[in-house]
């Protein structure tokens, strides 16, 4: 494992570049929380506001000292106030925090922001500047408004486990990715909106839902499904119309590999199978009638890697350029030489989790918020009296 306060960045200034942003997150779970995640990892201030009995996200597991470790993974490197939005007195500290802020954050029930009287165009009356960020499930108007929606249900509904699993049965990819793509996409948004703003000292109100998130990257299987020969069939480990592109038997497991053009399987054929005439044999001329007889190519392929370990394969296929992988556990990737790491400190623990994918100034440890650890502060600080 590395460390990833040890890789260079590009540029040291990274994770610095929202110095001085505010950012108010009306966060709960996942999707919110990732973005605002990704906000406070560039630079801004983030300013977590959850319900007195605290986002339920706290309560996914115990990991840390009977903490959530998720929890802190998603939530490193913010502040935690907790406020009773039917309270009028926290009502009023939250429009006076909205009235200093640069960004509105919040994913939830739709409409519940307009409930509270703190869309966009009434708080911008105060804040011209402020932009506010909506993520909901399927969108804030009509019947999408009304439809509840958790990151595997958004998953079936926008087709993604109709593209995932075996022949047999579908399947829900085995992380959030609903609720990441969408807090990915969301951070996207808001960093477009402070572009803009930069010309425009005006503020502007995004609104993203999980399903247009999935849907968009569902376009390869829409497009083919619209205008080609149909969208693809789940098929497990392989690939849909590419040829060897899988998981393959060795003698002590699996090793994953892609050949992705004619010159590649020449090279494959000749030094890793060890049978340069199968380059040549019209069954594999090249990749559709690789993919047309891939069960005879498949049961080619095992048979040369059946007397070899997955170590003397990856090997060979590294020596010859040849795209591969293995099959990783949890606990194989948990030891992984290319991993980088990040560490909180959450409940008197440090926790060693994966790195954002983007090297920033953040080498420390990164504190985890306990539910309205400073929420005194933050009270002082918005009731306009001064800190002592």
């Amino acid at each position: 494992m590395n460390d990833a306060g040890s890789a260079e960045s590009a540029d040291d200034m990274l994770g610095s570049e929202l110095e001085g942003t505010l950012v108010i997150s009306l966060e709960q779970a996942v999707a919110a929380p990732y973005c605002g995640l990704l906000l406070a990892d560039a630079g801004a201030r983030v300013i977590k506001v959850e319900r007195p009995e605290g986002d339920f996200a706290r309560g996914y597991d115990r990991g840390a000292n009977g903490q959530s470790a998720i929890f802190a993974w998603l939530n490193r490197g913010k502040q935690s106030i907790a406020l009773d939005l039917k309270s009028p007195e926290d009502m009023a500290l939250l429009r006076n925090a909205l009235g200093s802020a640069d960004v509105l954050l919040s994913n939830l029930a739709p409409g519940s922001i307009g409930r509270y009287g703190l869309d966009g165009p009434a708080l911008r009356e105060a804040n011209p500047g402020l932009i506010t960020c909506a993520i909901s499930g399927y969108g804030e108007t009509g019947d999408a408004a009304k439809k509840k929606a958790y990151d595997f249900l958004v998953q079936a509904e926008s087709g993604i486990s109709a593209v995932t699993g075996t022949q047999e049965a579908p399947a829900r990819v085995g992380v959030s990715i609903t609720d990441l793509g969408t807090g990915l996409t969301a951070f996207r948004a808001i960093l477009r909106a402070l572009l803009l703003r930069q010309r425009t000292d005006r503020g502007v109100d995004l609104s993203i839902s999980m399903f247009d998130a999935m849907a968009d990257w569902m376009n390869m299987p829409l497009l083919l499904h619209r205008y080609g020969p149909g969208a693809p069939a789940r098929s497990g480990m392989e690939h849909s119309f590419v040829a060897p592109y899988g998981a393959f038997r060795t003698a002590d497991g699996a090793v994953l590999l892609s050949i992705q053009n004619n010159r590649e399987w020449c090279q494959f054929c000749e030094d890793v199978l060890q049978q340069p005439q199968l380059a040549t044999d019209p069954r594999f001329a090249d990749n559709a009638d690789r993919f047309a007889n891939r069960g005879v190519m498949t049961e080619i392929i095992e048979t040369a890697f059946a007397t070899r370990s997955r170590a003397q394969v990856a090997e060979m296929l590294d020596a010859t350029r040849i795209a591969n992988a293995s099959l990783n556990s949890v606990e194989d990737v948990s030891q992984h030489p290319f991993l980088h790491e990040q560490v909180a400190r959450f409940a008197g623990n440090d926790l060693h989790m994966a790195a954002l994918p983007v090297a920033t100034h953040h080498k420390g440890l990164q504190d985890v918020p306990a539910l309205d650890q400073h929420g005194e502060a933050i009270r002082r600080e918005f009731s306009g009296v001064a800190e002592t």
